[in-house]
C-alpha cells in the first residue's frame, strides 16, 4: 500500500507506560496481514534497546541522541523508492505497505519535559510526528504492570497521557484513541485505520493488492473530530478526512 511516491503508510503508536503499545504493534501487524493481506513492519522502541544495553535509564543529556536515533530508524523503515536505493541498511528489506512505530520521539520529548523540565526536544518530536499518517494513542484502561527500568509507576501515567494529548492537539496531529483489551484493542486500532486504508485503496499505485481488502473498507468514514476530555472511543476519532 505505498503511496504514489512509494512511501508506506506510517502509523505511530504512542501513550503512557503499560498501556500495551508494543503488544498492540505486533498484534496489529498480524491483523493487517491476516485480514487485508498487507505487509506491515514494526519499528521497535529504541529507548528499550538503549536501557537494556546500558542497564539504566538515560540522563537528561542523553535524551536527544535517543530521540534522533529513533527518528532515523523510523525513516529507514519507511523510505521512498528513491531513498531505498541510497540507504544501505534498508535496500535489501522486502516491500512494506504499513510501518507501525512502537512509539516515536514524541514520547522521549514528553518524558524529558516531565522528568527534566526540558522541552528542547519538541522540534525533533514534531518533525517526526508530522511524517505520520495516523497516530494511535493508547488509553489508560489497562492495568499498570512493572516492566524493568522503563516503568516509573502508575502515578506517572496520567501526567504523561495529558502531555501527549496536549502536544497532539497543539500540533494538529491526526490521532485516534485506542481502547479495550486483547482483540477489542486491536479492533479499535483497525477501526481508526480503515479510513486511511480506504483512501490508499482509491489513490495508491498498488491497486492489485487492495483487491484483497475486506468489504468493510467500502463503508462510510467515521466522524472526523477529536475530543480532548474523555476516553470514549465513540467520541475520539481520526481528525483527518478520508
Amino acid at each position: 500500500m505505498p503511496d504514489a511516491d512509494g512511501t508506506p503508510l506510517r502509523v505511530a503508536i504512542v501513550g503512557a507506560e503499560s498501556t500495551g503499545k508494543s503488544e498492540l504493534a505486533r498484534a496489529l501487524a498480524d491483523a493487517l496481514a491476516r485480514e487485508f493481506g498487507l505487509r506491515a513492519r514494526v519499528v521497535d522502541e529504541f529507548l528499550r534497546d538503549w536501557c537494556d544495553v546500558h542497564a539504566r535509564t538515560p540522563r537528561a543529556d542523553e535524551q536527544e541522541g535517543i530521540a534522533l536515533e529513533h527518528a532515523r530508524r523510523i525513516h529507514a523503515a519507511s523510505p521512498s523508492d528513491t531513498d531505498a536505493r541510497r540507504i544501505a541498511d534498508v535496500a535489501a528489506l522486502p516491500d512494506v505497505d504499513v510501518v507501525l512505530c512502537d512509539t516515536t520521539p514524541l514520547m522521549v520529548a514528553v518524558y524529558s519535559d516531565l522528568l527534566f523540565d526540558d522541552r528542547s526536544l519538541e522540534p525533533v518530536a514534531r518533525a517526526c510526528q508530522d511524517t505520520m499518517d495516523l497516530t494511535l494513542l493508547t488509553s489508560l484502561d489497562l492495568p499498570w504492570v512493572a516492566d524493568g527500568l522503563q516503568r516509573d509507576g502508575p502515578h506517572v501515567r496520567g501526567p504523561v497521557d495529558a502531555r501527549v494529548r496536549a502536544r497532539l492537539l497543539a500540533w494538529g496531529t491526526p490521532w485516534s484513541l485506542v481502547s479495550g483489551s486483547g482483540p477489542a484493542r486491536v479492533a479499535s486500532a483497525l477501526d481508526a485505520l480503515r479510513p486511511l486504508l480506504r483512501q490508499r485503496a482509491r489513490t495508491g499505485r498498488s491497486a492489485g493488492l487492495f483487491s484483497r481488502l475486506s468489504d468493510t473498507l467500502a463503508g462510510p468514514p467515521g466522524p472526523a473530530w477529536v475530543c480532548e476530555r474523555c476516553d470514549d472511543p465513540a467520541c475520539e476519532h481520526l481528525g483527518r478526512p478520508a
